[in-house]
């Protein structure tokens, strides 16, 4: 873990925390961790009621899965197939008591079910097993009922070894139709008549249909809104239609079918509410924790900071181990935070430095202005005259790079990039300062591919990066001395070097020519730079994604420590 102390806004105050760069937020206790462990205390292990969002993920999932059930429960596919299969057992039954009569019905003689010519209908009916509950009805082909198993004696239903009911407890069910019912009563009102009928009416219903030779279905409620199936069949002596038997279900057995089927899907669903809140408690925490304590981080950062009374700085948790989206925020904002106290902190050492640049003209001029009340000859006036109009133009110098260099970062944000020819623009350049170094006689050489070459950039911020490289070049050569300008491409870069043959760069100064205020000039050229220009290029290249260095010309088999043949300066851009 990495540990930088920190640097408070206000320079006479000492840094008293400190800024964690790690892996780990492991660091002095302080009054923001306090409070954000004090918050994380009171929150535990999930507030829905403090966290929306625990509240929207939670409600989302519910949502869900209510919608689910619900369209099961809706479109109670299990009902549809229990009646399918209730109705075909039925019809089979019902064609099977038809078959038991039409095997009693002597063959070639008339048959009167109604006067009992043939067979005996009541003993046939009391000898059939029917559920309790089931109905069994004989019509003769006028439609009028000669025989019902309706108050009669039933025959004894034989047990079956491994046939049980199923009557599993449908609590859930039962309680969800009383309040069903309970609100329908409220509703509609009360008092209004059963939208069901007798067993017997639903079969006389189908007697006419059974007659024309067709056996026919039907499913209704009965008066207390139970399901019951009806089935009318023919019987046959030959091919004449001689009766219809009708045979009803028990009353209520696929609804108690459908509520213990109902039931088990309402138990899941109980059982996936319990999981999915669990589960959706363990997302929220996992999502909204982390979010909360960057968000109270900030937060506290924030209050802390505007109170202005012990700015401490803002101190983001450390969540970059989580492979996800809150990791990459973690890290993105501690990125954020850093790079922005970074800043802060090259501002406030670019202000010391300003005013540590400015002093020395002053502290001239005001030497020069005490000392001109004292001189009396001419000569020495003019002498200081021209100190304190260097020292002013020198201010001016000063303040102007000052104020182009802090206004870099906000106008290269601003300014919207183009694609340029960056030999085209190199060749203006060389051919307007060529002019200027063959004034002063120094040789300036060219030498650039043939084919244009096309970056993506600010042309008018790298031609400035050139136009200081090459004057600083042709300032540090004297009459017979050479600059040279070259340009190569490679796979994705281009290269763009600037060369000169003068007394090259020391080597203690080859890492710090490009820093701020810094200028290593000839005794004559003393206070004609601020020494901001090649900060400013290396801040306009690395903006354009380049590099930039400096290096001294040597034989490749010179000693280092042999004088330098001139120097260079050397700039990357990508193409």
């Amino acid at each position: 873990m990495t540990v930088t102390v920190g640097i408070g806004l206000g320079r006479s105050k000492p840094a008293k925390t400190d800024v964690v760069l790690g892996e780990d937020w492991v660091a002095p206790d302080t009054d923001s961790d306090f409070d954000l462990q004090h918050g994380r205390a009171k929150r535990g292990f999930i507030s829905v009621n403090r966290s929306p969002l625990a509240r929207k993920i939670i409600t989302f999932n519910l949502l869900a899965m209510i919608v689910l059930v619900a369209g099961v429960l809706y479109l109670n596919p299990f009902r549809d197939s229990l009646v399918l299969q209730r109705e075909s057992g039925l019809v089979t039954e019902a064609q099977l008591v038809a078959d038991v009569f039409e095997a009693q019905l002597p063959r070639g003689a008339p048959v009167n079910l109604a006067a009992g010519d043939g067979i005996d209908v009541i003993a046939t009916i009391a000898g059939i097993e029917l559920p309790f509950g089931a109905e069994l009805y004989v019509f003769d082909p006028r439609q009028t009922l000669i025989g019902t198993s309706e108050g009669s004696d039933r025959a004894p239903r034989e047990e079956v070894a491994g046939l049980g009911v199923d009557d599993r407890s449908t609590l859930i069910t039962e309680f969800l139709n009383r309040l069903w019912e309970g609100l329908s009563g409220i509703f509609a009102g009360t008092g209004q008549d059963s939208k069901g009928g007798k067993a017997q009416d639903m079969v006389r219903g189908l007697v006419a249909g059974a007659l024309g030779g067709t056996t026919q279905i039907s499913t209704n409620r009965d008066a207390e809104g139970e399901a019951i199936f009806a089935v009318a069949t023919p019987i046959r002596q030959g091919g004449t239609v001689v009766g219809v038997i009708g045979v009803t279900s028990v009353a209520g057995e696929i609804d108690q079918l459908v509520r213990v089927e109902r039931e088990q899907v309402l138990q899941m669903f109980v059982i996936a509410i319990i999981v999915s809140i669990g589960l959706s408690l363990v997302l929220a925490s996992t999502i909204a924790n982390p979010l909360s304590d960057l968000a109270a981080a900030a937060e506290i950062g924030r209050d802390k900071n505007a109170r202005k009374m012990s700015p401490s700085r803002v101190r983001i948790p450390d969540l970059t181990a989580r492979p996800d989206e809150i990791g990459r925020l973690s890290g993105a904002m501690r990125g954020m935070v850093a790079a922005l106290y970074d800043r802060i902190d090259s501002n406030e050492q670019f202000a010391a430095d300003v005013a540590h640049e400015i002093k020395n003209p002053l502290a001239s001029l005001r030497s020069a202005v005490a000392s001109l009340h004292m001189v009396k000859r001419d000569d020495q006036r003019t002498r200081l005259l021209e100190v304190i109009d260097h020292d002013v133009r020198r201010l001016d110098r000063l303040v102007s790079d000052i104020s182009n260099a802090s206004r870099l970062d906000s106008e290269l944000v601003k300014e919207e990039e183009e694609r340029f020819d960056l030999l085209h623009m190199l060749g203006n350049l060389t051919e307007h300062l060529g002019a200027q170094a063959a004034q002063k006689g120094v040789d300036f050489i060219t030498d650039m591919p043939p084919q244009p070459i096309f970056i993506q950039g600010l042309e008018a911020r790298l031609a400035q990066v050139f136009v200081n490289l090459i004057t600083n070049a042709v300032s540090f050569c004297e009459d017979g001395d050479a600059v040279r300008v070259w340009v190569r491409k490679r796979e994705n870069r281009v290269l763009v070097v600037i060369e000169d043959t003068g007394p090259g760069i020391p080597e203690g100064a080859l890492t710090k020519v490009f820093k701020r205020f810094y200028s290593e000039r000839p005794e004559g050229q003393f206070g004609d730079h601020s020494g901001l220009g090649l900060a400013i290029s290396k801040q306009i290249v690395e903006a354009h994604g380049g590099v930039i260095w400096a290096e001294n010309i040597r034989p490749t088999d010179a000693d280092i420590t042999s004088e330098p043949l001139g120097a260079r300066f050397v700039v990357g851009l990508p193409v």
